[in-house]
């Protein structure tokens, strides 16, 4: 194996590793990590770890964007294994691995979808990572829009939100309807606030059967959508 191959494995297994150490840091320190702090769990100087993560903040976004990307594996995963056909039974299949994951996941999903990070700004490369959960659930839609199955929404927009929505249409679905992606907006914030208060502690004392209240939420999502 030429030398070069070898030091590029050698590179990508001391990444993983420092990304694996980092993440137990999130799990009981929180999102603010430090580099001098994964180098010392490592055994190295700090001034190591600065070859392959030049700031706190390369190593946060590596972190995050891979995140982003376990997340939308499990989302996609999941309507993927279900019947095509299902509308309603995609919507509830993707929404459960989204909670699924975060439940597993829960510093990562508290980087996501927490507390904004002191003095960090996300780099535009963890846009699109972070757009595949979203667009998961805008494929039903599209979908069920497509063969007939889901019918337009009626209803007028105020203007300066219709011209939103048809600008993220015409990005990401061209011809979806404003109205139609106004509620799986609706869909998608529901989703996620559903997960954060679940997680973040929101409910304790006041839901106790967290499955069944999860499946009842999302079950009103997929009516407002208009889910058959």
């Amino acid at each position: 194996m030429p030398a070069s191959s070898i030091r590029a494995r050698v590179r990508a297994e001391m990444i993983d590793e420092i990304k694996a150490v980092a993440r137990r840091h999130l799990a009981t320190d929180g999102a603010d990590l430090s580099l001098r702090a994964v180098a010392r769990d490592m055994g190295m100087v700090s001034s190591a770890i600065y070859r392959y993560f030049p700031s706190r903040d390369d190593l946060l976004t590596a972190l995050i964007i891979e995140a982003y990307h376990a997340l939308g594996d499990a989302v996609e995963a999941a309507d993927a294994a279900t019947d095509q056909a299902d509308l309603r039974g995609r919507w509830h299949a993707a929404c459960r691995a989204a909670r699924a994951w975060a439940l597993a996941h829960p510093a990562e999903y508290a980087l996501l979808y927490g507390s904004p990070v002191p003095g960090y700004a996300a780099p535009a490369d963890t846009v699109s990572p972070a757009q595949r959960p979203p667009l998961a659930l805008l494929g039903i839609l599209r979908d069920g829009l497509v063969d007939g199955r889901l019918t337009r929404p009626g209803g007028r927009l105020p203007e300066p939100l219709r011209a939103d929505l048809a600008a993220l249409a015409a990005t990401f679905s061209p011809g979806l309807p404003e109205p139609l992606l106004a509620r799986g907006m609706a869909g998608w914030t529901q989703l996620f606030g559903l997960i954060s208060f679940e997680l973040f502690g929101r409910l304790n004392n006041a839901v106790a059967h967290r499955d069944a209240y999860f499946d009842h939420q999302i079950a009103l999502m997929a009516d407002l959508v208009g889910l058959p």
